[in-house]
């Protein structure tokens, strides 16, 4: 009978195991790997033409707040605070758009959706993001 219920007991614990989803820690934080072409403007940052990282910090309380790094995250670029932006449908893949810019000024970061997310992150746009640091200084 003791064999009998120390299977069962495995047997549970092993099912209830594999019903748990694991997490990986990109979908905690969200890292995002960019490949840019061009210089991009994302709020107070202009990043030239390369790789990026794209990350959400590690606070619980606040999912709003983004770390940009190196491809190698050897070092932090800029820290962003931004909004909350919603989609209707979340894609397979991760999705970035960029602001309509006037002729002669830099593309700029408008939203960035993970994959398979119906919600996302919506950075400031240039001149808001310019004036929201000139009031901080």
């Amino acid at each position: 009978m003791f064999r009998y219920l120390q299977a069962s007991a495995l047997l549970g614990a092993s099912l209830v195991g594999a019903l748990v989803p694991s997490l990986k820690a990109d979908d905690w934080d969200k890292k995002t790997i960019i490949t840019i072409n061009e210089q991009v403007a994302v709020e107070g940052v202009v990043l030239p033409p390369g790789e990026y990282v794209l990350k959400l910090l590690g606070s619980p309380s606040n999912r709003q707040i983004v770390e940009i790094f190196n491809r190698d995250e050897t070092h932090l670029i800029g820290t962003e605070l931004a909004i909350s932006a919603y989609r209707l449908e979340p894609s397979g893949g991760t999705r970035v758009t960029f602001y309509e810019t006037p002729a002669g000024q830099l593309p700029a970061l408008r939203t960035w959706f993970y994959s398979g997310d119906r919600t996302g992150i919506e950075f400031l746009p240039p001149q808001a993001a310019a004036a929201a640091k000139a009031n901080s200084d």
